[in-house]
């Protein structure tokens, strides 16, 4: 028997996926393995993998099928993955995604597709207004009175907006989500293996919200 759980949760940029992700792999012992954190340290150290995404991130697109499903395959082949199970992250995005994905996790199939549901002007606002640190990636909310210089509590390095946080970028990566998600949604609940929940509330009642969803389908 496979140990540990499989868990993918969908939703757009600035829903809280990303938050909710660390409290799911902290509270089931298991990997968060985040795409996009991936290709950020990638683009940091410029990689090849790096330079090939930068310009698409920068221009607020997503990064090509071939690379992600090579990310991913490559990430899930480590033990803990392996041994434990994952809450994946920024994966798949598309149907041609989740085929190859179903293909590579064959030995640990995937469990359980969360679909976390914030409304899109809620996310726009977020995002908007969002600052990372660009040393370890500490995210924090701008509320228009920021310190100048404003430094990282985690690490002390510099809180910046990232450069495809405009709101041109913004749009374009919301659109491109959503014209992609709608057919992935379908995919997975073909196979009765997608669940939607309420995305807004406080981080407590929507985690509540997901745990519980979660268990009822184990």
């Amino acid at each position: 028997m496979i140990a540990g759980i499989r868990i993918v949760l969908l939703g757009r940029q600035g829903s809280g996926k990303g938050t909710q992700c660390v409290r799911l792999s902290r509270h089931y012992v298991v990997p968060h393995i985040s795409t996009g954190d991936i290709l950020r340290a990638a683009v940091r150290e410029g990689t090849e993998l790096g330079r090939m995404a930068k310009s698409v991130i920068d221009s607020g697109g997503l990064v090509g099928d071939d690379i992600m499903i090579g990310i991913v395959a490559e990430r899930l082949g480590q033990d803990d993955a392996r041994s434990r199970g994952y809450i994946l992250d920024g994966f798949p995005r598309t149907v041609a995604q989740a085929v190859a994905f179903d293909g590579i996790s064959g030995t640990a199939p995937l469990e359980t597709v969360i679909d976390l549901e914030v409304p899109r002007g809620m996310v726009l606002q977020r995002l908007s207004a969002r600052r990372v640190c660009r040393d370890c990636g500490a995210n924090y909310q701008s509320t228009g009175t920021d310190p100048r210089p404003w430094t990282c509590e985690v690490c002390g390095g510099d809180v910046v907006q990232r450069d495809d946080d405009t709101p041109t970028a913004i749009n374009q990566r919301l659109d491109l989500y959503e014209s992609q998600t709608q057919p992935l949604i379908d995919f997975y609940g073909e196979s009765d293996r997608i669940v939607q929940v309420d995305g807004v509330g406080t981080p407590e009642e929507v985690f509540e919200r997901i745990t519980s969803a979660i268990e009822n389908r184990r």
